[in-house]
Order: structure tokens, then sequence, then C-alpha cells
């Protein structure tokens, strides 16, 4: 994937969609020039892909990647639940997946073997269906599998990387890779593996236990997250990460005091507004939609939280919610 300073410099001349399109390999999936993306974010803001790539199935992924010039950039979206796309819109070929990549089957007792797009909340309900318990966390996450694996997403004590298994990742030249747990160096939202692996599947396993067990205790962290998070507000889940590093274990230190969500309303920015954009009054790490914002208002409002954290506790926060694409020039 093309990093973002490179896409912006590639973009410098704006999107030509049309003629990027008379460049591209053919693909059996769908290229589409200047798709617009707002509507496939869950905050619903940003400009368009100058071609969006739906591809067909691996193969179709592999083949194009092998085909692609390599100076065109990729951007892998995933379901747009952890992501601001800028309003000047997304240079290069940026990738989505979609039915070709979301089966899921059986292995064993206790494991599971889920296609990169799969909802997290399918496969948490799937497992529990099997009576298989350990995935009753992603229930609670917003997002598909192939980015809970690249970002080792986790909540409440759980994380992708206790129950992860092995992947596959199709890299930039369309080559598969296969992807034991030792390579993946997990870590604090984040793995180890460069950005220009694209996961088309992963492997979980857990533990055997009731399947009306398991129900109960997804139906118990959906309470607790209701009630702590604007889960009916436009969204993308957590803005910054906390400043609380991983064990020896590789598990974050839920036992720090530095929460993103305590310094930013230490700073008193709950409640903070720019534009459409809003910090939510609920929980203060989480930047909403109000309706009409631009990726911009989000954006430099979370910039503006980030200095007054640093301002009044020293403490640089990091984005968790990922920016893509650049800026609309006037």
């Amino acid at each position: 994937m093309a990093e973002p300073e490179a896409a912006a410099t590639r973009a410098g001349e704006g999107l030509h969609g049309l003629a990027l399109l008379a460049s591209l390999p053919r693909a059996r999936g769908a290229l589409t020039p200047m798709r617009p993306l707002d509507e496939l974010t869950w905050l619903r803001v940003g400009g368009p892909a100058e071609v969006l790539f739906q591809p067909e199935d691996a193969d179709d992924l592999s083949q194009f990647l092998a085909a692609l010039a390599p100076d065109i950039p990729v951007t892998v979206l995933g379901v747009g639940s952890n992501l601001i796309v800028r309003d000047g819109g997304v240079p290069g070929v940026s990738i989505r997946l979609g039915r070709g990549f979301n089966a899921l089957r059986r292995e064993g007792e206790t494991g599971l073997r889920a296609g990169a797009a799969l909802l997290d909340a399918q496969l948490a309900k799937a497992a529990a269906s099997y009576g298989i318990s350990g995935l009753e966390f992603l229930r609670t996450i917003p997002g598909a599998v192939g980015g809970a694996v690249r970002m080792n997403a986790g909540c409440y004590g759980a994380y992708v990387a206790d129950v992860f298994t092995g992947a596959v990742a199709i890299d930039r030249k369309g080559r598969r890779v296969a992807l034991a747990p030792e390579d993946m160096a997990f870590g604090y939202r984040d793995c180890g593996l460069p950005d220009d692996l694209i996961f088309i599947e992963a492997g979980f396993d857990g533990r055997p236990d009731a399947p009306e067990a398991i129900l109960d205790r997804m139906e118990a962290l959906l309470k607790r997250r209701a009630e702590s998070q604007p889960v009916r507000e436009r969204t993308a889940g957590s803005t910054f990460r906390n400043p609380a590093g991983f064990s020896s274990t590789g598990h974050a230190d839920d036992t720090h005091e530095m929460k993103a969500w305590k310094l930013i309303d230490d700073a008193g920015c709950r409640g903070m507004t720019l534009g459409g954009a809003r910090m939510s009054p609920m929980h203060p790490n989480f930047l909403v939609n109000t309706g009409d914002a631009t990726a911009a208002d989000l954006e430099n409002l979370g910039e503006i939280v980030r200095g007054k954290v640093l301002e009044t506790t020293g403490v640089q926060l990091v984005w968790e919610v990922k920016r893509i694409g650049i800026p609309l020039t006037t």
C-alpha cells in the first residue's frame, strides 16, 4: 500500500478516475472510477476513490495486483468502521473485499476459519452457535476479520492475539503468504507486518462451552458497551489509542491509569465541537458526526484535542482511527 505522503504527491494534480481506469489490468471484479466513499464508511464522510476495485475472489485479487504497475498507490478500505476518508478522495486503487471473502468454515472441535470480509460480530455469533468460547469480545467490535487481525482488535481484556492461529495474505506483487502466530508480531492495536500485505482469511481457536453461556456473556458485553459508548451515533470507534504499552505476554496493560478518554476529559475536551464534528459527551474518546460534518471537521477536531491533551498533560495521543486520502483543496 502507498504511504499517505506518496499518495498525496501523486494526487497533486487531482484525481483522474477514467484515465487511471484505462491503464489498469483487467479483472473479473468491478472497477469503478471516482466511486464515492462516504456511504461506505461509518462516519459517512469523504471524497471518492480514484478507482474502487471489488475483487471477485482471491485469485482475481492476486492476478490484478501481479499485473498492476508498481507506482500506482493501493489502499485497502475494509468495511470503513475505523476510518476517515479525507474530503479530496483517495488516489490510486482502493480495494474493498466483499462476498468472495466472507466464507466461514469449522476446523476441528474449537477452530474456525474466516474470510477477511466476514464481520467480527458474525464470527462471534457463529462461534457461539458451535459452542466455541473465547471469541465473545468480537461481538462488540465494529469491522471485519481482516481489520481485526491487522490491528489486533480487542476489548475488555481479550484480543485477537489470544485466539489467532494463522492467516493468509496477498502481497503487493500478488503472491500468497501464509502467516503463523509467530510471524505476526502483535502489539497494542497493531501487528508488525508490512502494510502491503492484504489479509484474505484468518484462523481462530477457542474453547468448548455451552452456546447458551456464550450468548449470555456476549449480551453482557453488548450491554456494557451500550452503557458507556455512543453506539447509536455516527462514530468510528475509539479515536485515539490508550497510552499504555503491551506486557511481555502481548496484552495491553489495562490497569494503566492513562486512558485516552480520561486525558481528553481532563483537558476539557468532552463535548467539544468543530463544524459538524463533536467529541462525544458520553465517551470523550469517540469522534461523532452529528449529521453534516466533513472529514476535515473530524480530523481537525481530533488534532485540536491532541494539542489540548499535550498542552495539559504532556502526553501525545496517537490516532487509532485510520485517516487516508488527501484534503479537499479550494
